[in-house]
């Protein structure tokens, strides 16, 4: 008997078993929008659009980085799709885009329905989390690519917004004031120094504590921040991602303009004063690497800023914008 595509390191019914396994998490996330075609070629989606005058698309891609590799050592995969879809809505919010649906990619040495199964869960959940509509992926077996028990995941959403309501941060001037959402830990980046920190613990139990707490997923902010959009007008908005507080608070600001952000007006969370601690790592590489606590930053006008800290205890002001040059100045460290 010849050579089957099996023998060559691709299991067809592996991959139709976890199909079946996955269809109620994907379809958990569907809305009216969401025309049912599910296993078809294209997800089918059509937009209502009778709120919106001029609506503009808003998309974004991403993945979760070596967070992957955590998942994978620890075998814990049921939150690291909600890493992933967080890593791309958290992104389009960041223009005053509400998210509309979301594809994802899972490239995998060999399909193994049960985890498939995992894995797509926690996908649906943050889906479900940010109001997004799972409506398409791919699942790749290749075992050439991928070592025993790798895989890997992408995402791709698109949002929508009106152009006359789009949030560009050409509308920030000197005075304005910035606001954090706090993070729910490290999110989905800097794990490659996070990892290397977590191998020094030479305690196996507490190594393991350590790298279980990294584990914690991101936090979407899409209902909070669609809420304050809602309410209150928003000048700029920044996901604080790889690069941290300095290249990503940059990213809303002209060339007239910097933030400057006192250190002292927030409290970190332990998880980064461990890290810290135990690599010896200095504030300025810190800071450079993780966000900090500060998930999300928002730059409103002083009067806003006033009614928003009012109204949300958990918001807290770390900053004023200045005439400057485009930098972002971290003081008090």
């Amino acid at each position: 008997m010849g050579l089957t595509y099996k023998d060559a390191g691709v299991d067809i019914e592996a991959g139709y078993e976890s199909v079946k396994k996955i269809a109620k998490s994907v379809k958990s996330t569907f809305n009216k929008q969401v025309l049912d075609n599910f296993g078809s070629f294209g997800g089918l989606f059509q937009p209502d659009l009778s709120q919106y005058k001029e609506p503009v698309l808003v998309s974004g891609t991403d993945g979760v980085g070596t967070k992957l590799l955590l998942a994978i050592e620890l075998g814990l995969h049921k939150t690291i799709g909600i890493d992933l879809v967080a890593m791309c809505v958290n992104d389009v919010i960041c223009l005053g885009a509400k998210p509309l649906f979301m594809l994802d990619y899972v490239g995998i040495h060999k399909v193994e329905p049960a985890l498939m199964e995992e894995i797509v869960e926690g996908i649906a959940d943050g889906c479900r989390q940010s109001g997004c509509a799972l409506i398409g992926g791919e699942t790749a077996e290749m075992r050439d690519v991928y070592k025993k028990g790798d895989y890997d995941l992408a995402g791709f959403v698109v949002g929508i917004v009106d152009k006359s309501t789009a949030i560009t941060g050409e509308s920030i001037s000197e005075g304005d004031s910035i606001l954090m959402l706090p993070s729910s830990g490290l999110h989905s980046n800097g794990y490659s120094l996070a990892r290397k920190v977590a191998e020094i613990v030479q305690d196996s139990a507490k190594q393991l504590a350590l790298k279980k707490e990294l584990l914690v997923p991101t936090k979407i902010y899409v209902k909070h921040v669609l809420d304050l959009i809602s309410k209150y007008q928003i000048d700029g908005i920044a996901n604080i991602t790889g690069g941290g507080l300095y290249e990503n608070v940059a990213r809303v600001l002209s060339d007239k303009y910097n933030a400057i952000i006192d250190y002292n007006n927030w409290e970190r969370l332990p998880i980064f004063s461990k890290l810290q601690e135990i690599g010896n790592i200095s504030t300025k590489e810190m800071l450079n690497t993780f966000n900090m606590g500060v998930g999300m930053v928002i730059v409103v006008k002083e009067s806003v800023a006033t009614e928003i800290l009012k109204n949300e205890p958990d918001i807290k002001k770390i900053g004023a914008i200045a005439t400057g040059s485009g930098d972002v100045i971290i003081n008090g460290i």
